[in-house]
């Protein structure tokens, strides 16, 4: 184990229990993070001390004909997607890279912090999100006891499935040392179909309209006017952008593609994208990358309704100063506040008024997260559930104090 004053490196799963362990007896809160490039996710965390897991890195158990992959927690999603792709797959679910939107380079997360927030990207309204991907991990809870769930095939229902409790739990309730999950084949092309100058109302029927098709589309989006200029350099141009993947065998791809066109050029102007010019266009709609800007603004991650995601991105419009774009036929909305305030009740309020959903603040300066309710609020149930499971699994509250609440 490698100690520097607050930082605390444990290099094998022993070490990590007997990390646990001492805070435990010291009563003495850790804050759990990989490399720290979603450091900047949810609200800031009251430790002394940081149980950081990159150097519990690298693959134990890789079988691509099972389709099953075994990694340490800290080992860095890149290496992962490296490693998979070399051999003709991919992790389907398309976890989407934080640290730029917070200031850090790319490719620093981490499979641990990937699943522990349950990222997912533009395939998520397909495939489904990370905890629909993880078949087993092992872990130290917060009582500092080593457990395990699920295993190493893709068909395993033995007990709780602890993994799919733990994704999403931002290091609160356990701290994993080891991740299986699935992987698929990846396709071998891809075409992205552009449709031009739709206002976001048009926009959201014409995904509707694709999402509802035979085409089996796997990602839809919308770029305003001037945000599509910020993905691709700046290569997509300025006019807004409705851009719906299509995926799978070559042949495949080109007939789906074209039958689909054939309807959308009926909407607007068209135009395709093949190939690395379309992974390079949904690389940087999964990460965000409209408002990676350098500046600390305020951003939210809103899932909503897909059709009510336009409604409303324009009543928030009529009341502050914000800019928007949407991914998974609308139900996922991006919201940067240009003026630098989080407007947290105001866009709960509007949310709630449109039929619900969930908003979360996903940038914004310590003190800003500091003072708002990050996460969107619990119903009663949920939240008593969830401080039950709490107390069972960190009853000391010695995980990531104050993370999510």
């Amino acid at each position: 184990m490698t100690t520097q004053s607050s930082l605390l490196h444990p290099q094998s799963e022993d070490e990590l229990r007997e990390i646990v362990a001492a805070a435990v007896s010291a009563q003495e809160p850790l804050a759990v993070e990989g490399t720290g490039s979603k450091r900047g996710l949810g609200r800031p965390v009251q430790a002394a001390r940081t149980l950081s897991l990159a150097k519990l890195s690298g693959v134990t158990l890789y079988e691509p004909e099972e389709l099953v992959l075994s990694a340490k927690a800290g080992t860095p999603i890149a290496e992962i997607e490296a490693l998979v792709d070399a051999n003709h797959q991919r992790l389907e679910f398309e976890p989407l890279d934080y640290g730029p939107l917070h200031g850090a380079a790319p490719g620093e997360g981490t499979l641990g912090g990937v699943v522990a927030c349950n990222l997912a990207g533009p395939r998520r309204l397909k495939q489904g999100a990370a905890r629909d991907h993880i078949l087993g991990v092992r872990a130290v809870s917060g009582r500092a006891e080593l457990f395990k769930s699920g295993g190493r095939v893709v068909k395993n229902v033995t007990g709780y499935d602890l993994s799919k409790g733990l994704t999403g739990s931002y290091g609160t309730l356990a701290v994993m040392s080891e991740i299986t999950i699935k992987v698929l084949p990846k396709s071998e092309t891809e075409t992205t179909l552009v449709l031009r100058g739709l206002s976001d109302a048009e926009a959201a029927g014409a995904m509707a309209a694709s999402m509802g098709s035979p085409a089996e589309v796997s990602g839809a989006a919308h770029l305003p006017m001037y945000l599509a200029a910020r993905v691709m350099d700046g290569a997509l141009g300025e006019a807004a952008a409705t851009v719906i993947r299509i995926e799978g065998f070559g042949p495949s791809v080109a007939a789906r593609s074209a039958h689909l066109g054939q309807a959308l050029e009926r909407v607007g102007k068209l135009e395709r994208l093949e190939a690395e010019a379309s992974r390079a266009l949904w690389r940087d709609v999964r990460d965000v990358r409209p408002f990676v800007d350098g500046s600390d603004k305020p951003v939210w991650r809103l899932s909503v309704t897909p059709t009510s995601g336009h409604a409303i991105v324009m009543s928030l419009r009529m009341q502050a100063a914000i800019d928007a774009f949407y991914d998974w036929q609308g139900g996922l909305v991006w919201l940067r506040m240009e003026a630098g305030e989080p407007e947290a009740e105001l866009i709960r309020q509007t949310i709630a008024r449109f039929g619900g959903g969930h908003a979360t603040l996903v940038r914004a300066p310590e003190t800003v997260r500091a003072a708002t309710a990050v996460f969107q609020p619990q119903e009663p149930g949920l939240a008593g559930l969830s401080k039950r499971l709490k107390a069972q699994f960190d009853p000391q509250g010695v995980l990531n104090p104050g993370r999510m609440g």
